[in-house]
């Protein structure tokens, strides 16, 4: 489900999937306000979102790999954060 947690910066509209078109709607569409699979735009949105949390709490994004981040607590203390699509490590 990671995914569907990307916030869409631009209006993205679909077709009423099969089974929710109302009677006398039906050329209506729905506008998307989250990722769907699928969308091209997904798997960078989820990735923004991602980065905006882990900042929040302390974790920085590396200049040589935009999929590691790292949270130093003081000369010695760190946790490194490894991110592989959709899974951490």
């Amino acid at each position: 489900t990671a995914f569907l947690h990307g916030d869409l910066e631009e209006e993205i509209y679909m077709e009423q999937p099969e089974g929710y078109v109302k009677k006398g709607k039906e050329n209506l569409v729905c506008r998307l306000k989250k990722s769907l699979y699928g969308l091209k735009q997904a798997p960078r949105q989820w990735y923004m979102k991602f980065k905006s949390v882990m900042g929040e709490h302390g974790y920085a994004e590396t200049d040589s790999d935009h999929c590691v981040f790292v949270k130093v607590f003081g000369e010695d203390d760190f946790i490194i954060l490894l991110l592989y699509v959709d899974d951490m490590l």
